[in-house]
């Protein structure tokens, strides 16, 4: 019986210009070893949507689970929501409770139109309870594969993938103990 494997994928051209080093893709890959999963490949790409959905198109084939970190912020260049949503082949909508959370974070300042943009999410995508940024990450299904996406800060992401991230896997895999 094949083992469940699980790809990760860092988005954003500043880590192919060496302007930030990926230190999220190598933590990720020692949760999932010490998790128990099986993790074959990590891919860079850059904030480019066609190049972001080879990356996703091919993780998605050669893997049970993706987790994706960067290009969930309020800005034009963050485009992971979007191509997800084009690789699952849904559309992006409003989450009420993900826009309340997100003004919250603002509290009395004035929050920038733009960060509302951080509160789309893939139709059926499930955003995680856990989110200490604006960036909410989420979990999408694509037939019998699950899509984490994660924001690429560090603290917000490994808190995520701790609270989220792994014990999902964990389930999927069918793993019950600590290795």
């Amino acid at each position: 019986m094949p083992r469940f494997t699980c790809e990760v994928v860092a988005v954003g051209t500043e880590l192919l210009l060496g302007q930030i080093v990926d230190t999220n893709s190598s933590w990720i890959g020692e949760q999932l070893a010490i998790a128990g999963i099986d993790s074959h490949f990590q891919t860079k790409v850059g904030d480019n949507p066609n190049r972001i959905r080879s990356v996703l198109d091919q993780a998605l084939r050669r893997s049970d689970a993706v987790i994706v970190c960067g290009g969930l912020g309020p800005t034009q260049d963050d485009l992971t929501r979007d191509v997800i949503a084009k690789v699952l082949g849904v559309e992006l909508v409003v989450n009420e409770g993900l826009v309340t959370k997100i003004e919250a974070r603002f509290g009395n300042r004035t929050m920038p139109p733009n960060n509302l943009r951080q509160a789309e999410i893939p139709l059926g995508a499930h955003p995680f309870s856990v989110m200490p940024g604006t960036a909410p990450g989420f979990r999408a299904l694509m037939g019998d594969k699950v899509l984490y996406a994660e924001p690429g800060v560090p603290w917000e992401m490994k808190l995520m993938v701790e609270e989220a991230v792994l014990p999902d896997i964990k389930e999927r895999a069918g793993i019950t103990g600590v290795i």
